[in-house]
């Protein structure tokens, strides 16, 4: 590839001569999210030399917020568990690093190999039979688990979600399924903050999707989603927390003919909100249903383990609109990041960590209601994660706002003032404590 210079003038001529103009090449991005020239000196002029351009980013990026340095509550969907030192300094290695979305997979039996343990880990996990070598995210992996379902059922042409699934979960399953004229709907959750209460009857849904713990904490009885599911001819898909997974009944455990959803929990890290890594299992039944790559072990003449792709997606090469997926290639290097976490933390490490989770989130939870000025949203067992209403008033995000101010970040704000409060394994009782006293404390100032 050759980086050939051209002047302004030039480019404009260029895109003049095929009836285009720059702002014609950038109309479909939204205008608050667009560089504005006024915003950056000389930029609209004669443009940055390349150490101002740095300089101007390295200013910007110095504007962010860590976790590091302040005391976070987030969590819908990405979490700050510890990261162990080991994982960025195995993953950096230059054999893994350059390879990290590999096209060509079966060029490298490490590659294979990597993808082989990850996808043993994933199937242990879950209790399911078969993985892919990941997906690109959570919200693609459940779209994608809605896809497999539509292709198995033939007959049926919609499925159905829990709203306990995470928003962004929703909108990607809406984007996926209209592009192919397929529909779906959203049930409700109960007082509790389950679904079991909302599925649908009917034979022509594809799959019942529900998440556990869902996107407000609720843990969800999955058994339950399978029996229903099954009872109406549609497939149970469970989209599931990978921690959460080592204390709570699997899906397998459970009946659900497919499981999926984010792995970023697993020595991931925040990366200020990506690149993700998502997962994708399913019963034997369902294999030639699911999209991407799955790699295999077998043994080569002269009886040595050797790893091979048995099955690929590959279609879009060829069959381009009627493919199974789009999906031709795996976050490899994440994949092999959290399974490098995974052997380090064990079934023992990982378990402890889901209970400190769990623990700290229940002592958070009862501190902030012993306060007077919150109520449970949903009375249902929770993990890791919970969403409180605010009483008398209390103005949740003029309360995020101070608590910034005090080197806190607090939960995201929902509808109808809503608090989702997250914690991990890294938070201490000192922190939670202070949290409290400062919440205690601001509430009061603001009255």
């Amino acid at each position: 590839m050759y980086y050939v210079p051209i002047s302004r003038e030039e480019r404009a001529k260029m895109l003049e001569s095929v009836g285009c103009s720059i702002d014609k090449l950038y109309a479909h991005i939204p205008e608050e999210l667009k560089l504005k020239h006024e915003n950056i000196k000389y930029l609209g002029e004669k443009g940055l030399s390349e150490k101002e351009l740095l300089d101007y980013f390295k200013a910007a990026a110095d504007l962010n917020i860590t976790v590091d340095e302040y005391d976070s509550y987030l969590g819908a969907g990405y979490y700050d568990h510890y990261v162990p030192t080991p994982i960025k300094h195995i993953i950096g290695r230059q054999e893994f690093l350059t390879s990290y979305t590999p096209y060509q997979q079966e060029i490298s039996q490490g590659t294979l190999q990597a993808t082989f343990e990850w996808q043993t880990y994933i199937t242990r996990l879950t209790g399911m039979d078969v993985a892919n070598s990941s997906m690109y995210d959570g919200a693609t992996a459940v779209a994608e688990a809605a896809l497999m379902a539509l292709r198995d059922k033939k007959k049926a042409n919609k499925v159905w979600l829990s709203a306990g699934l995470h928003p962004q979960y929703i909108e990607t399953v809406e984007t996926y399924l209209a592009s192919q004229g397929l529909e779906y709907e959203v049930g409700e959750l109960n007082a509790e903050g389950q679904s079991y209460d909302s599925f649908p009857t009917g034979k022509d849904y594809a799959a019942f999707i529900v998440q556990s713990p869902n996107f407000y904490g609720v843990v969800e009885d999955l058994e339950i989603l399978a029996e229903k599911a099954h009872a109406q001819g549609a497939l149970a898909v469970a989209v599931c927390d990978p921690i959460a997974m080592t204390l709570l009944k699997t899906p397998g455990e459970a009946g659900c003919d497919i499981a999926c959803g984010e792995a970023q929990a697993l020595g991931g890290g925040l990366n200020y909100g990506g690149p993700s890594l998502g997962y994708l299992c399913c019963t034997d039944k369902l294999v030639r249903k699911m999209p991407g790559r799955i790699c295999g072990q077998t043994t080569d003449e002269d009886g040595n383990y050797a790893y091979v792709l048995t099955l690929q997606a590959r279609e879009q090469h060829i069959r381009r609109e009627r493919a199974t997926s789009n999906i031709c290639t795996a976050q490899a290097l994440l994949a092999t990041g959290a399974t490098i976490y995974m052997a380090l933390m064990g079934r023992d490490g990982m378990r402890e960590i889901a209970w400190q989770c769990a623990d700290k989130a229940r002592y958070l939870q009862e501190q902030l209601l012993d306060t007077g000025l919150f109520e449970p949203l949903y009375s249902g067992p929770f993990f890791r994660e919970f969403a409180l209403k605010a009483k008398d008033g209390l103005d949740l995000e003029q309360l995020n706002e101070k608590l910034l101010e005090q080197g806190i970040i607090g939960g995201p704000v929902l509808e109808n003032n809503v608090w989702l409060l997250a914690v991990t394994e890294k938070k201490d009782q000192a922190a939670m404590d202070n949290f409290v006293a400062t919440v205690k404390k601001l509430a009061k100032k603001e009255d």
